[in-house]
């Protein structure tokens, strides 16, 4: 980010953090400094003014009790709101949960958020499948078919565990029993769910690292103190250490095709991560929205059906094979845990969506779901090549260092030296291109060097032209990294 010009005077007379607060206000208040803007780090600030480090530290403090900015632990600090107007009825700001807040101020989700949604942009960001595969007359035929002869059952009242024809169809799908499964509305809310059902502030939690962004936002909303294990290198004595270290409350994972890293834990790792979560007692949820996305081999067998001590909750959703505007997903767990769970989820929608479970639980048991993965996976493959070629292309060698990956949505990649994903993702803003920065992925800052692209929902006809684009913004990031590193007037 580009600072406003700071003018901090030992000889004034008034305290250098005062000076300084003072001047990052107006900066706030001006626009200079926007809502959701990283500040840079206390001790990067304090060597470009030539203060002390406490002196940063103190500003930073004195703006967060006013409300003006957020500090997050491995995270740094972010502009959270510019001033309240004087005539502002009510400063609510400064009601906000801690929690709360970090939701609402996180710039990197919103971010993404809002480039999907741009149609001048070409977006590698949320995860979605190819929405031209959706079988629409297929889909359509089924709901007038539900509608002519089960409306009622279709519109009105349901259990709030979901449809049963749906709970029975999946069930079937999974291999299950359907008191076993619980219907949601995506497999972000079972993720709610469970970290309301098995949390309590200050627990410890084990979270892949780098790991799904949604699963950190809700573990860290319920105040959980979050663990990473390093699911690249998938080190078994490391996830016991950690076991012994912390006694977390539960382990989550995505063991398959995972967010973002596209890594399968081989079948060997499951064994012993289920053997050691089994032997200390700890819960794990599998998070599971890709599997069916393989590309050419299945993967090995999900944890749960390798769990014999039903330790394990499983997650899973449509969002990911038929589509996210399909509010659709579901949880598998001891009848017990889904019993307790669907307790909770009473308190917050008493009966779910009817029309769209039906139509569903239709398509899964006449097979049609199946035929439906077929032509997905064959357009995923297609796109991927189609991405891995133009990034061959368009960018040097070495430049985009990535696996080609097995199956899942996306590409995950790690960038040279000479340039930050961040600063590469504003100028790729800028020319018309946007991904998912590596750092929104970590809890603890990290991943400057790697970023996130979604090969899956882009239109085919434009993925060369985003990956042109891509190169378009690394030689600018290369050309204004260099000048930044070279720069000797300081900023005062």
């Amino acid at each position: 980010m580009t600072l406003p010009k700071l003018n901090v005077k030992r000889a004034n007379g008034e305290a250098l953090y005062s000076q300084l607060v003072k001047q990052l206000e107006a900066a706030i208040e001006t626009g200079e400094l926007k809502d959701g803007e990283r500040l840079p780090s206390e001790r990067d600030l304090a060597e470009r003014l030539g203060l002390s480090r406490t002196t940063v530290v103190n500003t930073y403090r004195e703006l967060e009790s006013c409300g003006l900015v957020r500090s997050h632990v491995g995270r740094g600090t972010f502009v959270c709101a510019s001033l309240e107007p004087n005539e502002a009825p009510f400063a609510w700001r400064g009601k906000l949960s801690a929690g709360i807040a970090h939701l609402s101020h996180d710039p990197a989700m919103r971010q993404l958020m809002r480039d999907v949604a741009n149609p001048d942009m070409i977006s590698f960001t949320a995860g979605a499948p190819a929405i031209e595969c959706f079988p629409l007359d297929q889909y359509r035929q089924l709901m007038d078919g539900v509608l002519r002869r089960s409306a009622d059952l279709a519109l009105g009242n349901a259990p709030t565990e979901g449809q049963p024809g749906l709970r029975k169809a999946i069930s079937n799908y999974f291999g299950a029993k359907p008191e076993q499964v619980l219907i949601l509305s995506g497999a972000q809310q079972g993720l709610d769910l469970i970290a309301r059902c098995l949390l309590d502030q200050g627990d410890a939690v084990v979270i892949d690292r780098p790991g799904y962004v949604g699963a950190i936002q809700t573990f860290r909303l319920a105040g959980a103190n979050l663990i990473g294990w390093d699911v690249v290198r998938a080190d078994l004595g490391e996830l016991e250490d950690l076991i012994l270290r912390y006694r977390p409350k539960l382990i989550y994972t995505n063991p398959t095709f995972q967010n973002p890293t596209g890594r399968i834990l081989p079948l060997w790792e499951r064994k012993e991560m289920l053997r050691l979560a089994a032997r200390y007692r700890v819960p794990i949820v599998e998070d599971d929205p890709y599997s069916e996305t393989y590309l050419d081999t299945p993967p090995p067998t999900s944890l749960y059906h390798l769990d014999s001590h039903r330790i394990v909750i499983y997650l899973s959703t449509l969002s990911k094979t038929f589509a996210p505007g399909i509010r659709l997903g579901w949880l598998v767990a001891s009848a017990y845990v889904v019993e307790q769970l669907t307790s909770i989820k009473q308190r917050e929608n008493l009966f779910t969506e009817g029309l769209g479970q039906l139509v569903v639980a239709e398509f899964l048991q006449r097979g049609l779901f199946k035929d439906h993965l077929l032509s997905l996976r064959k357009e995923h493959s297609r796109k991927l090549n189609i991405l891995s070629q133009a990034i061959d292309r368009y960018l040097p060698p070495k430049t985009l260092e990535f696996a080609q990956p097995q199956g899942g949505l996306y590409l995950w990649c790690r960038l040279g030296r000479e340039v930050e994903g961040e600063r590469l993702l504003q100028d790729s803003l800028r020319s018309g291109v946007a991904f998912a920065n590596g750092e929104m992925f970590y809890s603890d800052g990290a991943g400057r060097q790697e970023l996130r692209l979604c090969f899956s929902q882009v239109p085919g006809g434009k993925i060369e032209e985003g990956i042109r684009r891509l190169s378009q913004a690394l030689e600018a990031s290369r050309t204004s990294q260099a000048a930044h590193d070279t720069a000797t007037v300081p900023l005062v």
